[in-house]
């Protein structure tokens, strides 16, 4: 009889899954005018909580904007037409003369790389397809076992490796769930990503034949083709979020 490699008798909760610590920002919403001007700073930051936000950098100016109570003077056609011409030699000095092209700065949004979080939260939530308990629950999914390497660029290609931990040595559904991983990142990741899923070493007796399988893209395609295989995978993915 099989070792249990991943005996888990004190199966985890949903709610005691790794998950990301929210951002408190309340600190950055002290000695900022009226209680009304705040929930409004509150309800526009709402847009971006991330400590690199753009929003939160230029807090004080949103402040002054918040809490202006004055309107712009109004100003005649004529003022109007300077002002754009003015504005338009502005931008021309800042763009260059020429055809000089436009800082990337400018042109691009920040990066914003996949983390190995993101990784766990889509794959820690799909249902085994033996028990009805997420692979995260029962451990076959862990965080320090992902590997993210992606610079946010979405020029460039990037990479996820996922080693899974099946219950028993010869766990006849490792090739399953590890397909039904692999489906639940190419439909949740932009094509830009190439998904590599392994077994945890040493926790099955054929590591190798499995992985050469779950890596395979011919025998990949080929799976999902399969109506009934792929309506087992359907119902592994309906309970993630």
């Amino acid at each position: 009889m099989s070792e249990y490699l991943n005996d888990n008798p004190d199966v985890l909760e949903v709610d005691e899954l790794p998950s990301r610590k929210e951002d408190n920002n309340e600190h950055l919403f002290e000695n900022f005018g009226s209680q009304e001007a705040l929930q409004r700073k509150k309800l526009l930051l709402k847009i971006d909580h991330s400590p690199t936000s753009q929003v939160l950098h230029n807090i004080e100016l949103l402040d002054k904007l918040l809490l202006l109570n004055s309107t712009p003077d109004l100003i005649s056609d004529n003022e109007n037409l300077l002002t754009e011409s003015d504005s338009d030699l502005n931008d021309e000095s800042i763009i260059g003369v020429g055809n000089e092209s436009i800082s990337e700065e400018y042109l691009t949004e920040p990066a914003d790389p996949v983390d190995i979080q993101e990784i766990y939260d889509l794959t820690a939530h799909i249902c085994d397809p033996e028990h009805p308990l997420t692979l995260g629950q029962l451990s076959i999914v862990n965080l320090p076992d992902i590997e993210v390497h992606d610079d946010g660029n979405p020029e460039h290609l990037a990479q996820v490796i996922i080693r899974i931990t099946p219950t028993i040595t010869h766990c006849s559904l490792a090739t399953l769930i590890g397909l039904g991983i692999r489906v639940r990142l190419e439909r949740a990741l932009p094509p830009r990503f190439r998904i590599t899923i392994l077994l945890k070493k040493g926790t099955h007796n054929s590591e190798q034949q499995v992985n050469k399988q779950l890596n395979d893209k011919e025998r990949v395609a080929a799976a999902c083709e399969n109506e009934q295989l792929l309506g087992v995978v359907s119902k592994m993915l309906q309970t993630c979020k």
